[in-house]
């Protein structure tokens, strides 16, 4: 029975070891994200639109507003915030006179690859104590996984 002290319990949903490990590593990747966006002082929507912009490059307010979801109104105020902190910059549009593009800083872009890389190397070389058939396999699991997210979103 539920009452207002005690809350009616999440019912446990028994899974597979490798699925509850995903889970976890999906929670320690929203973790690391939160370390790396302190150690460079934004927020973690700031942080996501600049990871767009170093695995991109430059990218128009409109683009960074449609990739992060939000209006180009709030994209302004996150690269407001962005250039303000030192990690971008905006530049004339090379094409569009009128228009603007969002130019990451070279040296924020190394100060985040010095904290995501590490991460990015160890994950990969992970794999490497696995035989070839393993790593299919492995290679294989996560690919169904990415597909079961895509198709929870409708993507």
């Amino acid at each position: 029975m539920t009452t207002p002290d005690k809350p009616e319990p999440t019912p446990r949903v028994d899974v597979h070891e490798a699925s509850a490990l995903f889970r976890e590593i999906l929670q320690l990747t929203a973790e690391f994200e939160v370390d790396v966006s302190a150690a460079l002082s934004v927020n973690r929507r700031d942080f996501e639109a600049m990871q767009h912009l170093v695995m991109s490059g430059s990218l128009s307010p409109t683009e960074i507003a449609r990739r992060l979801g939000v209006t180009t109104a709030a994209a302004t105020v996150i690269v407001d915030r962005l250039t303000s902190a030192g990690h971008v910059r905006r530049e004339p549009h090379p094409t569009d006179r009128r228009a603007v593009v969002v130019v990451p800083e070279p040296a924020s872009i190394v100060q985040a690859m010095d904290r995501i890389l590490p991460l990015i190397r160890g994950v990969d070389s992970a794999l490497d104590d696995f035989i070839p058939a393993e790593q299919a396999a492995i290679t294989e699991y996560l690919r169904r996984v990415a597909a079961v997210y895509r198709d929870q979103l409708g993507a």
